[in-house]
């Protein structure tokens, strides 16, 4: 697969992930609109399935920055940083990205953005300090390659959709307990629109969520190698990866709903299976690295 083949790809993916998760909240609405016999659920579904699938094409970015209270820097406040990231821009055609970092201790980075134009590359200030310079060109050329890639816009979009699914599943569960059900509720269609309704709102989140993790290990291992491409030195992603892996600091700022983004696991545990990973391990990605021929 090329590059442009990627990159189209995940634009196809990128709106078939916000035609599902859209399908998903409608639907959720729907079962439970005939339950409560209230068609002011299933309009209110449809309303902010559409309000929150185009919100987080467009203000997805800015959503991840704030979850993860990410700072933009200026050249004059990291001109070292600044320029590793203007020249590896250079090199991979790409407009320069804004600069954020995290203040953590933890070494991590990521990317984000809707496309190159707005594209956005954060580190912690724990990968700063922690990393060698050949290192961090790695790390950087990591997040670039995403960039050029158009991961960006399906990993951000996947954040804010995935917890849009969350949030309403809850709430519908939530107000099986207070709400009014139809009057054929006993009978046994009422029954089975009650029950679909509640596996429906708790496979839902799961079903997105698995979806996410997905999205974001495949994605990681075409990142390393075009990353590595960029830099002419897989070496330096590699060693980047294990004290990155390595470090014991968990980042405080992650959460569940933006972990997939960073370029290794923030929490600094392991999966009960690969099924819940929201990475590759990184045993697999260094032996890739390590097995390139540059």
């Amino acid at each position: 697969m090329t590059l442009y083949t990627q990159v189209d790809s995940n634009i196809r993916k990128t709106w078939f992930l916000i035609t599902v998760f859209l399908l998903m909240v409608i639907g959720i609405g729907w079962i439970f609109s005939y339950i409560f016999e209230s068609p002011l659920i299933l309009y209110i579904a449809v309303i902010v399935s559409i309000f929150w699938s185009f919100s987080s094409y467009w203000y997805s970015d800015k959503i991840v920055l704030s979850l993860t209270k990410s700072h933009p820097i200026k050249k004059e406040d990291n001109p070292e940083l600044y320029r590793i990231v203007e020249n590896l821009s250079i090199t991979a055609g790409l407009p320069l990205p804004k600069i954020y970092i995290i203040d953590d201790i933890s070494p991590n980075a990521f990317a984000t953005g809707r496309d190159a134009k707005h594209g956005v590359v954060c580190v912690t200030q724990g990968l700063l300090d922690k990393l060698e310079k050949s290192e961090l060109e790695g790390v950087i050329a990591h997040e670039l390659s995403h960039i050029g890639n158009c991961d960006i816009l399906l990993s951000s979009v996947a954040v804010v959709l995935v917890g849009m699914i969350a949030l309403s599943s809850d709430w519908l569960l939530r107000s099986l307990f207070w709400g009014r059900r139809r009057k054929d509720s006993q009978g046994k269609l009422g029954l089975i629109m009650l029950v679909v309704g509640i596996v429906g709102a708790i496979v839902a989140p799961l079903a997105a969520t698995l979806l996410k993790l997905a999205i974001s290990r495949k994605r990681e291992f075409l990142a390393d190698a075009s990353g590595a491409l960029l830099t002419r030195y897989p070496e330096g992603l590699a060693r980047a990866l294990e004290k990155i892996s390595q470090d014991p600091n968990p980042l405080r700022t992650a959460s569940n709903a933006t972990s997939h983004l960073f370029i290794s696991n923030p929490f600094r545990k392991k999966a009960i299976s690969k099924l819940w990973m929201t990475h590759p391990l990184t045993e697999e990605r260094v032996k890739a690295l390590r097995q390139m021929d540059i």
